[in-house]
C-alpha cells in the first residue's frame, strides 16, 4: 500500500469520526467545528504532498 493511499484512508476516517461523533455536519455547527474541519483537511493536503514527495524520489 503506497503512503499516499494511507494518507486518504486515515482523512475519510476522519471525516467519518467528525461526521459521527462531533457533528461537523450539524446544522448548528459552530466556527470552532468549521475550523477543525478546515485544519483536518489542511493536514491531509500536507500529509498528501508529503507522501507525494517521498514516492518520487
Amino acid at each position: 500500500m503506497s503512503k499516499s493511499s494511507l494518507v486518504i484512508i486515515i482523512y475519510v476516517i476522519g471525516l467519518i469520526f467528525g461526521a459521527l461523533f462531533l457533528d461537523i455536519w450539524s446544522a448548528e455547527t459552530s466556527v470552532g467545528k468549521a475550523l477543525l474541519g478546515l485544519g483536518w483537511t489542511a493536514i491531509f493536503l500536507i500529509a498528501l504532498i508529503y507522501a507525494d514527495r517521498s514516492e518520487n524520489k
